[in-house]
């Protein structure tokens, strides 16, 4: 779970938030065939993700007339974010809870997504937010690698102990969760650049 932010942390009431429940005890033999399991995922994903970017020009091209980010179009951002998180936190083994093929919210999933309409966004921002957002993701690329090798690690602990260590755990959260912030912001969904603090 997140922890509670300060009022002068960065992060606190940043308008994408991603959380993760922590689950005390895993299936011990899941982890050798969640990737095989995924398969339809990673085929819906595909799809998916051609829409959204077909989406994401179409909301660019009303931003830049309105100032408004179609609320549909919007929407449609965030479930595939969503879903591509749940789909994350499955194959990364941090949850048993095979995740549903859909867009919208489910209370029942330990995978929680947030992300704040904008009431405005200015007109510019389609044309250089991907280019602002490039430092930000050369970042999330760096931990994703590192949380990868713990996800490595935890593979053989969740085998033994049936636990994915606490702290390893967090660290691959953070990684999803920096994803979910630098998604956000190149696909001008949200117009705080993502803080560079850990959590």
């Amino acid at each position: 779970m997140e922890a509670a932010s300060s009022p002068a942390d960065p992060a606190a009431g940043y308008p994408a938030r991603l959380t993760i429940a922590y689950e005390e005890q895993l299936n011990r033999w899941l982890p050798l065939v969640k990737w095989l399991l995924l398969i339809p995922h990673y085929i819906a994903l595909f799809i998916l993700y051609f829409a959204a970017w077909f989406a994401l020009i179409g909301a660019a091209f009303v931003v830049l007339f309105t100032g408004r980010y179609p609320p549909g179009l919007f929407g449609f951002q965030a479930g595939v974010i969503r879903w591509t998180m749940r789909v994350y936190a499955y194959g990364d083994l941090m949850t048993d809870h095979y995740p549903p093929f859909s867009l919208e919210k489910d209370p029942n999933s330990p995978v929680q997504l947030e992300i704040e309409y904008p009431e405005e966004v200015e007109r510019w921002r389609p044309f250089v937010a991907w280019l602002l957002a490039i430092p930000y993701m050369i970042a999330v690329s760096i931990i994703h690698y590192i949380a990868a090798l713990l996800v490595f690690f935890a593979f053989f602990t969740i085998l033994f102990t049936r636990r994915f260590p606490r702290g390893m755990f967090d660290i691959v959260e953070v990684a999803l969760r920096w994803a979910v912030r630098g998604w956000a912001y190149a696909a001008f969904m949200v117009t705080r650049y993502p803080p560079w603090v850990w959590g």
